[in-house]
């Protein structure tokens, strides 16, 4: 019997249509997309800078919108001092440029209201990127799903979209947060009581739990996660850096 090879995804040019600051250091990019089928929340998308001696430069963003806006995605971009695609997009990116995308891809980490809850999130930094995407197709598609979010930042300036996801937790029935700083208040880092704070915002035990973040803070939440008695099953990573 042949297998039937995987459909290779096409490069395709989307313009940027709009342009935000969300911190000092992290901006919105909203792209127009001529996609056939929206994207699942959670997942992401291959981009290409590619220079004038045909150097190409990649890199992979979630995608912070939910499926329910369609025909554009937005990404956010954290500024790196090193980072060659992120210093363009932050001191040359234009609207109106068109940039080469590639995706969705991630379909492993991906959310749909079919899929019911309750949910877990759990995001750090700019890991709670494709984490916006849930919570917003969530309150768009599927109010009635339990979600939590653990939401780890430095500060609360840096802590992306932080307004609106306190008022989703303010106004939003089956939606809580647990907000953990590290460098401000009472600086905590998110440990076994947040975990158990953020479990106790669900009516049982989640039947998916999606982690965000860098490898360091994924590898140590999945551990809290496990200890808590969240079934390894449900438990789905995406990691940056």
């Amino acid at each position: 019997m042949t297998e039937t090879p995987p459909v290779r995804l096409a490069w395709a040019e989307a313009r940027i249509v709009e342009r935000e600051a969300v911190t000092p250091t992290v901006a919105r990019f909203r792209f127009a997309v001529g996609w056939a089928q929206p994207h699942r929340a959670g997942q992401s998308v291959e981009l290409r800078l590619t220079a004038p001696d045909g150097y190409a430069a990649h890199r992979f963003y979630s995608i912070a919108s939910p499926p329910s806006q369609r025909g554009t995605v937005d990404l956010l971009v954290a500024l790196a001092a090193d980072g060659e695609v992120s210093r363009f997009f932050h001191e040359a990116a234009e609207v109106g440029d068109a940039i080469e995308l590639r995706g969705p891809v991630g379909l492993p980490f991906s959310w749909a209201p079919e899929d019911g809850g309750p949910v877990l999130l759990v995001g750090g930094g700019s890991g709670v990127a494709p984490l916006l995407a849930m919570l917003r197709e969530r309150a768009a598609a599927a109010p009635a799903v339990p979600m939590a979010l653990l939401c780890a930042a430095r500060t609360r300036a840096e802590a992306l979209y932080l307004d609106e996801l306190e008022a989703r937790a303010r106004d939003e029935a089956g939606f809580g947060l647990v907000l953990r700083l590290s460098r401000e208040g009472e600086a905590r880092r998110p440990d076994r009581a947040a975990v158990a704070a953020a479990l106790a915002l669900l009516p049982a035990p989640p039947a998916r739990a999606y982690l965000c973040g860098s490898s360091g803070f994924v590898e140590a939440m999945t551990a809290l996660l496990l200890d808590a008695g969240v079934a390894p099953r449900a438990v789905r990573t995406e990691r940056f850096g």
